[in-house]
């Protein structure tokens, strides 16, 4: 018994395979009557193609696939190009962030641009926030979900991602479950009676 437990374990861990790099991640959530996004992890450089160095802001534009966080106003960055992913996370045409803080890291589809700070080392911890005040995510124009973003090859074994995580309010959670299990009622009791 003991052997066939630790072959089922073994076997079990062959399929496993290597831990995923998890990059960075940002995640957006609705808290009171502000939108606050908090990010952390790192970017690996090596998969993307440095453009400039310039001035960003903390913006969210989800109509163009644009997100941006950390201090308000004009920020250093370093600009790379060279990532894949999807073109919008929501139809909003824009907001500038009320506030913010960290490092300034964002990621713009419609611009093809990554930005880091001015001198950023490829790996290196990054964390932030950005907060929109009296907003929503409906006013911003936001869709839940996650989106990933992603850049390099296998065979450089330098892929990365950016990954953006919408996570709706817990009340809009309970509705939603409410309203598939009342879908799932009527369509119970539509086939007893048929």
């Amino acid at each position: 018994m003991k052997q066939t437990l630790a072959m089922a374990l073994l076997a079990g861990i062959a399929f496993v395979g290597p831990a995923a790099h998890a990059g960075y991640v940002v995640t957006l959530t609705q808290v009171g009557d502000s939108v606050v996004a908090t990010g952390s992890g790192t970017i690996d450089l090596s998969g993307l193609t440095f453009l400039e160095s310039t001035g960003g802001g903390v913006v969210i534009e989800p109509s163009r696939g644009t997100i941006s966080l950390g201090p308000t106003g004009v920020s250093s960055d370093d600009v790379y190009t060279g990532f894949t992913g999807p073109t919008s996370f929501g139809s909003g045409f824009g907001a500038v962030a009320s506030s913010g803080s960290g490092d300034f890291v964002g990621i713009s589809y419609n611009l093809g641009e990554i930005g880091v700070p001015e001198g950023y080392v490829s790996g290196s911890s990054l964390s932030d926030t950005a907060t929109w005040d009296d907003a929503t995510f409906a006013s911003l124009g936001v869709t839940p979900g996650t989106y990933v973003w992603t850049w390099g090859t296998a065979a450089a074994d330098d892929i990365d991602t950016f990954t953006l995580d919408v996570v709706p309010e817990p009340g809009s959670l309970a509705l939603l479950g409410t309203a598939l299990i009342g879908i799932g009622a009527f369509g119970f009791n539509r086939r007893r009676r048929d």
